[in-house]
């Protein structure tokens, strides 16, 4: 995957791109989740027919765009995305996993006209938050442990990879994809091995993804262009149910024009790195 950095009014944007180099080539711009870099799209990438090219973008917070400053937010990866899709100059079909659900579905519905259609990957679905309960308290239930890894050093390079290795979401079906995506978040010098991904970023993102849950129930309902969603049996820990549990994805795909696949044997990571995950993604991206 090549290097691509898109100009933003605060510093590059950083992208991974594959697949065809011709300037006619249609696109899927991809954002990825919540503490996840565009590596995470390595997989689907390969799983993509000749002809097609993929540019995947480092969220700002996240990979080689960590130093590009806040706000963070989903209005604010929303812009990028569009900054990135008006760079190519062309209609993409947009697509966003996990928390880049969220911010390609705002994207989609604001400025529609740079964008062919709209694919949600296990995310994009407002979550429903017990009322009353502190935002504060569910992000740290729900993402604890990713958070904790933000804030640790480690001595070198493969121990921060063991980290992903033993994952229980990943340990089963672990590959070179995924050791490459580890590999491509950890960042300092030996003895002080870290993540790239910025703490401040997921905690700001993650307080709007719940605090503003409902908002993205009006996006849903104001899309305009296709849209499919293809979600994981499986959560972020490999556990049952998934992320987005049917009787959530049933309730918004009734209200809206959102069409709606489980795709098998897969996980909230694996959804985009398993074989037979990524090839049933890729028909969907490229369908007409």
């Amino acid at each position: 995957m090549d290097s691509v950095e898109i100009p933003t009014p605060d510093g590059p944007l950083h992208a991974l791109r594959s697949g065809s180099q011709d300037p006619a080539a249609p696109v899927v711009l991809a954002a990825h989740g919540i503490t996840a870099s565009a590596m995470a799209f390595a997989a689907l990438a390969r799983a993509l027919p000749a002809g097609w090219t993929l540019l995947a973008v480092d969220l700002r917070g996240r990979g080689r765009s960590n130093g590009l400053p806040g706000p963070f937010g989903m209005d604010r990866h929303a812009e990028d995305l569009a900054t990135a899709a008006r760079h190519l100059g062309r209609p993409v079909v947009l697509a966003g996993q996990s928390m880049g659900a969220y911010a390609a579905l705002r994207a989609a519905v604001r400025e529609p006209g740079l964008y062919r259609r709209l694919v949600l990957i296990d995310g994009g679905l407002p979550l429903p938050v017990p009322p009353g309960a502190d935002p504060d308290a569910v992000l740290e239930a729900t993402l604890g442990p990713a958070i904790t890894r933000l804030r640790m050093t480690f001595p070198t390079e493969d121990a921060y990879v063991d980290v992903f290795r033993n994952h229980p979401a990943l340990a089963a079906d672990w590959s070179a994809d995924l050791d490459a995506y580890a590999r491509y978040d950890a960042t300092g010098d030996p003895g002080s091995i870290r993540s790239r991904v910025s703490p401040a970023a997921v905690a700001e993102d993650g307080r709007d993804l719940l605090v503003n849950a409902a908002t993205f129930g009006d996006d849903l309902r104001a899309l305009r262009l296709p849209a499919d969603l293809l979600h994981a049996p499986r959560g972020m820990f490999g556990q049952e149910p998934g992320l987005l549990p049917q009787p959530v994805v049933d309730h918004w795909t009734a209200q809206t024009a959102l069409r709606a696949e489980l795709i098998p044997d897969c996980n909230h990571y694996t959804i985009l790195t398993t074989p037979r995950a990524t090839a049933r993604l890729a028909e969907v991206l490229t369908a007409s």
